[in-house]
């Protein structure tokens, strides 16, 4: 490899804290090259990373094979919406759509202002907040937990379960799966596949039952398939959006012109959290891999390599966003790339939108400003490769 012109470690815990000053150097030329655990590029210019995203045919969502990899292995080696290529996606694609409907998401408004209110009312009234233990991890896992039809009890549970993964994802390139996160993985597995069976036996009014009875013609989702699905979405559907109301809120004191704007005009509120995703958004970055050599944006990515779809950096890409590094919470147009492109483009998006709609309306109301208790302390955040959320965010409402 050519000596760098660029910095890029996602191993490097300083780098995952603030890889944005790194983009640059990526967004001025084509797709730059590196060896990591294997070769791989690093595709990072708004065009370059939509042209890979909807090239589902040249590019696949496979995975290269690791030695441990099917030891962390969530989804059992059963194929996912996120994990398969067509014909497989398609036909996976079509059946859990049919359970995760827009109107279906509509109907979830109440209850999410009802959890939320919930869950502010018992966050101190002394105008300081920890937001991410107070609403950010909890909001998200209740609601997709309730979705499932999963008890109340152990809403908590699932979340540890869903940190454990999310952590041992981060690391395992580098150091291999950790004893949490394969105790995680079989915890869960057992106790979705449990759950599973009861519905199996007495369908409920839960998505987990609309997922059993999903069927087009013939067809139908797998034991292994649906244990899969249900999987994806505890660690989709709520880790995203935690990272999402983090970094949102995050953006917001850093910024507290636009705030005040947000405050004066809450029908900003929508472009606020389109900004906030394409700003600093939960997923950082996807993979895929070329099954011929392919030419992007100037660069030959080898068959067989890992491509790096540096999604936050096409965020950045000043070709594409006037004055990118600007946080803009009216930007309109605003086509950030935060949910994917293509046939892969985020099944949950609505909800996340939702979700972090009431979440960052539901902050504002309740306090009458949102600073960083102490701006000079050093925030951390979560260890992960492609998800970018904070450990903490300590909060002074008044």
């Amino acid at each position: 490899m050519p000596e760098q012109d660029f910095y890029f470690n996602p191993f490097d815990a300083d780098f995952r804290a603030n890889p944005y000053p790194h983009f640059p150097a990526l967004l001025e030329g084509p797709p730059r090259q590196l060896k990591l655990f294997m070769p791989t590029t690093l595709v990072a210019r708004y065009d370059d990373v939509v042209t890979v995203l909807h090239d589902h045919e040249r590019f696949t969502v496979r995975r290269p094979e690791i030695p441990f990899r099917e030891r962390i292995d969530p989804f059992g080696g059963a194929p996912t919406i996120l994990t398969a290529d067509p014909p497989v996606h398609s036909r996976l694609r079509k059946l859990v759509s049919k359970a995760f409907t827009p109107r279906r998401v509509r109907e979830l408004e109440p209850r999410i202002r009802e959890i939320t209110t919930d869950l502010l009312s018992r966050a101190s009234n002394s105008g300081e907040v920890e937001a991410m233990a107070a609403l950010a991890n909890p909001l998200p896992v209740i609601v997709i937990a309730e979705m499932l039809g999963v008890s109340a009890n152990d809403h908590a549970q699932f979340k540890q379960w869903s940190n454990d993964l999310i952590s041992s994802f981060g690391q395992e390139m580098a150091t291999g799966p950790s004893a949490a996160g394969l105790a995680a993985k079989e915890e869960l597995r057992h106790y979705l596949a449990e759950a599973i069976k009861q519905r199996s036996a007495n369908p409920a009014d839960d998505l987990i039952s609309a997922l059993v009875t999903a069927r087009d013609e013939s067809d139908a989702l797998s034991e292994n398939e649906l244990l899969a699905f249900v999987v994806l979405l505890l660690l989709a559907g709520n880790e995203t959006t935690t990272n999402l109301i983090g970094n949102g809120l995050l953006a917001l004191c850093r910024n507290p012109e636009q705030q005040q704007r947000l405050r004066e005009n809450r029908d900003l509120i929508p472009k606020a959290i389109e900004e906030m995703l394409r700003y600093d958004p939960p997923v950082q970055m996807t993979v895929r891999m070329p099954i011929v050599t392919t030419n992007v944006g100037g660069t030959e990515i080898p068959a067989g390599s890992l491509a790096f779809i540096l999604l936050a950096a096409a965020n950045r890409d000043p070709a594409h966003f006037p004055n990118p590094q600007i946080f803009d919470v009216a930007r309109d147009p605003n086509e950030h790339v935060s949910f994917g492109e293509g046939i892969h483009f985020c099944l949950g998006a609505p909800l996340a939108r939702l979700e972090g709609a009431i979440a960052i309306e539901s902050m504002l109301e309740k306090f009458p400003r949102l600073q960083l208790a102490d701006p000079q302390a050093k925030l951390q955040y979560r260890g992960s490769m492609a998800l970018r959320g904070l450990s903490e965010l300590h909060l002074s409402g008044s």
